[in-house]
């Protein structure tokens, strides 16, 4: 298993939820923005500033079957990117309360 797999799934069982994003994306903005808007304690990778940013996109595609970002786990769960977060948006309070994070 590649080094970045390791780190990837390391910090999707580390943490109650995670986003692996990029600084620059407007999606992924949006996605933190509605996190904050909640309240949540939540672990951001910012794939673009990180030296094996590329490989862990790469290991997330292996894992999650997504390449794209932001590619967000909730309680260790793939959620999917930021319009599969917005859909949910109704019923996040409970999940980020279910995985300690609210």
């Amino acid at each position: 298993m590649s080094a970045a797999k390791v780190k990837a799934e390391g910090l999707i069982q580390e943490n109650a939820v995670v986003v692996f994003s990029k600084s620059y994306c407007p999606y992924c903005k949006a996605s933190k923005s509605l996190l904050n808007e909640l309240n949540a304690k939540y672990t951001t990778v910012e794939l673009d500033q990180i030296d094996d940013g590329a490989a862990i996109q790469d290991a997330l595609q292996e894992i999650s079957a997504q390449r794209t970002v932001p590619n967000i786990f909730i309680q260790q769960k793939h959620i999917g990117g930021n319009s599969d977060l917005q859909a949910k948006k109704a019923d996040l309070p409970a999940l980020l309360k279910a995985a300690g994070a609210a």
